[in-house]
């Protein structure tokens, strides 16, 4: 039976510049080529799911331009919560540089102006959308996985937090926190105390935009699937490398198939 959730998070038009290098303040770098992607990571981690076998429902709002929400619906999402208003969409500005390091700077738009709602059942949410959306979807879930990006404080405890170590300097609260370390993995926290650890398989990174939005809906998918933690953690970490080893938002996330092969099963 294929696990059900609901995302609710950030809609966005990423606009993609691949350098070189990135700048230096003041500075000027040219020769880069650009790209534009459907993203924001309420779409990122609903797609995501979606490609990793579960049912999922987006909430939340977009502008005038559809366009990052038709490549949403393109994945089978259920996107009838979504709210769209005259205004702009939301907009992240992206740059990438031939290591596969990103700068981002996120334009919120239409996701600022998200209204609270209930939700029940398997919920997830990030931090580009109000404080307030947030916490109204938090409140009815049997579920709630938050990933504390971009990081700011909250008054709320997860059963899942998932975030890197910049984001858990500013929030630490969750059952369960999943700290994401790069290159050397995760490990999965509970009262402080490691319960799990996992390393990603081995790839060559050429954009990190969405590798944390891959791991995110692994490790929730994996575990509303039945998975053990430390079996979640696993498929989360492998889901990330591959998004990490692929160009783009959301074009470089995987499915569980492409998971189970990175991972031998």
């Amino acid at each position: 039976m294929r696990p059900e959730i609901t995302v609710v998070g950030s809609i966005n038009i990423d606009l993609v510049a691949k350098v070189e290098r990135l700048p230096k303040p003041g500075e000027t770098v040219g020769g880069a080529e650009f790209h534009r992607f459907p993203g924001g990571k309420g779409a990122n981690q609903a797609v995501a799911a979606a490609r990793l076998g579960a049912d999922v429902r987006l909430i939340g709002r977009v502008g005038a331009d559809a366009f990052a929400l038709d490549a949403v619906e393109a994945e089978g999402v259920g996107t009838t919560a979504v709210t769209r208003d005259d205004g702009e969409s939301g907009v992240a500005l992206i740059f990438v540089d031939a290591e596969g390091e990103n700068v981002i700077v996120v334009a919120p738009g239409a996701n600022g102006r998200l209204e609270p709602q209930p939700v029940s059942g398997a919920v997830l949410c990030q931090l580009e959308i109000p404080s307030e959306a947030v916490l109204a979807a938090a409140r009815d879930a049997s579920f709630f996985c938050l990933n504390a990006a971009p990081a700011r404080p909250i008054d709320l405890e997860p059963d899942l937090l998932v975030v890197n170590p910049y984001e858990y300097e500013t929030v630490s609260r969750g059952k369960l926190v999943a700290l994401t370390l790069g290159a050397e993995g995760a490990v999965l926290l509970e009262e402080g105390h490691e319960v799990a650890r996992a390393a990603p398989p081995k790839v060559e990174a050429l954009d990190g935009t969405a590798a944390g939005d891959a791991f995110t809906a692994c490790l929730v998918v994996s575990r509303l699937e039945g998975r053990e933690w430390d079996e979640a953690l696993a498929r989360a970490c492998a889901a990330g490398a591959i998004a990490a080893s692929r160009f783009g938002a959301q074009p470089s996330l995987p499915t569980a198939k492409e998971v189970d092969e990175i991972l031998g099963a």
